[in-house]
């Protein structure tokens, strides 16, 4: 497989790289699947040593997940080491077991014996469908793309730049007719807590309304920048064209990372998945469908004390989640690079739009 360490598509917004990694001592590596006919790939967000509090909150109606259940916080385990967002539908799940034997190898993981190098390592992870994107439905991530990917991810430098665009769990994701991506963004609150999120755009909902040829999640995060009618009556025809080719829409799923330096619980975790959702609603109409698998995770390093004073000081770490969330999205898909070959034609918003 490829490993892709090069620095962000877009400019950045807010924060400091404007990503994930904005919340200190979280790390983010891709990996791509190898092949002329391969359009599959595999994201690890790496917590720091020690692990992070973790949650999640699935609303799609077909998710492929793993290792979920350990999150619910009526359950053991307190903290996660890495979080893994992969290709291939559930094949590509495969790719947490390269998670797992790499951060067994650094002795990180649930502490179940006298040695310390006897951990069993809580990865929990989620698929795209993305199969037979690039014409080779048996080229998805398995357990050398996992590791690959966390080996990316450690090998960075703290507080780098996410990539995005077409990269790792990214590499075949479409949004509606548009490809889709990987995109990241970052809130630094009032308060001092940093609230982050990274987002495989991936759904069968669109992006872009109809009407207008606008982003969606631009009316939200941003002035939305609506192209010219004839601009937009062009693209429509070409994604009329590229639907026509490329026939049914299949299964998809929009995952995302959501993730803070506040010390908070797994409960209030638990509560910033389920909300960042909104955040996927504001970028992507319809959302949530049975052909989704839309799944949130929540990671919370404990770095910044919330108000003890303020019974609704998580409130506005809620808001900024959803909203981190939303201008991902609209990050991804602007990011993205159009594909045109055997598994299909998925011309991205930029070869339609143009840049902005």
């Amino acid at each position: 497989m490829d490993v892709d360490r090069s620095s962000g598509t877009n400019g950045t917004a807010r924060g400091e790289s404007g990503g994930l990694t904005d919340v200190r001592g979280l790390r983010v590596g891709h990996a791509r699947v190898a092949g002329a006919r391969a359009l599959s790939g595999t994201t690890v967000v790496l917590a720091p040593a020690g692990g992070a509090v973790a949650a999640v909150d699935v609303r799609g109606g077909g998710p492929g997940t793993r290792e979920t259940d350990a999150l619910d916080p009526r359950n053991l385990v307190q903290r996660v080491e890495a979080v893994v967002l992969t290709g291939g539908s559930a094949f590509g799940l495969d790719a947490a077991a390269g998670v797992m034997a790499w951060l067994e190898e650094q002795q990180r993981g649930v502490r179940v014996g006298p040695d310390p190098s006897q951990v069993v390592p809580v990865v929990p992870a989620a698929c795209v469908f993305d199969l037979g994107r690039g014409g080779d439905w048996r080229a998805r991530p398995d357990a050398a793309t996992g590791r690959a990917a966390v080996e990316a991810a450690a090998a960075t430098a703290e507080g780098a730049p996410v990539a995005q665009g077409s990269v790792g769990a990214g590499t075949g994701a479409v949004i509606g007719s548009f490809k889709g991506g990987v995109g990241t963004a970052a809130r630094k609150l009032d308060s001092g807590v940093t609230v982050a999120a990274l987002v495989v755009a991936n759904a069968v909902g669109s992006a872009v309304d109809p009407r207008t040829g606008a982003l969606y999640g631009a009316y939200v995060t941003e002035s939305a920048d609506c192209p010219s009618p004839a601009v937009h009556a062009a693209a429509q025809l070409r994604l009329a064209e590229a639907r026509e080719r490329n026939g049914p829409a299949p299964l998809n799923t929009t995952l995302a990372v959501v993730a803070t330096d506040a010390d908070i619980s797994r409960a209030q975790a638990h509560k910033l998945a389920g909300t960042a959702h909104d955040g996927i609603a504001r970028a992507v109409r319809p959302v949530h469908l049975l052909n989704d698998g839309d799944t949130v995770f929540a990671l919370a390093t404990g770095v910044t004390p919330l108000d003890a004073e303020d019974p609704l000081a998580l409130n506005e770490i809620l808001a900024a989640g959803a909203d981190t969330v939303t201008e991902a999205i609209v990050r991804a898909v602007r990011a993205a690079e159009g594909v045109d070959g055997p598994g299909g034609w998925f011309p991205s918003h930029r070869d339609l739009y143009g840049a902005g």
